[in-house]
């Protein structure tokens, strides 16, 4: 269990965001910090990142490793889809 609000990890996952964002950028991508809900980052990858077929382990080994590494390591990074930013409860 996550010992944080939701609310409390919003400013601590925003600057892990963009501590990644230039690793990201280098090959292209970027990535939008959408919300934390439930202890879960759920983030939107762009630019190059689209379609890579490395996004899940940018995801997993670059982002979320980071966020385990800095603030906890339960937790989770979900990416959202294009056009599903205000629908992530059926994700």
């Amino acid at each position: 269990m996550i010992p944080f609000t939701d609310e409390e990890l919003l400013e601590p996952v925003r600057r892990v965001i963009d501590k990644v964002r230039p690793s990201l950028a280098l090959d292209g991508g970027d990535i939008d910090f959408i919300t934390v809900k439930n202890g879960s980052v759920y983030v939107q990858l762009k630019g190059a990142c689209i379609g890579c077929a490395s996004s899940g382990s940018t995801l997993k080994y670059g982002v979320e490793r980071q966020l385990r590494m800095d603030i906890h390591p339960e937790i989770t990074v979900v990416n959202v889809p294009m056009g599903m930013e205000n629908d992530i409860d059926n994700l």
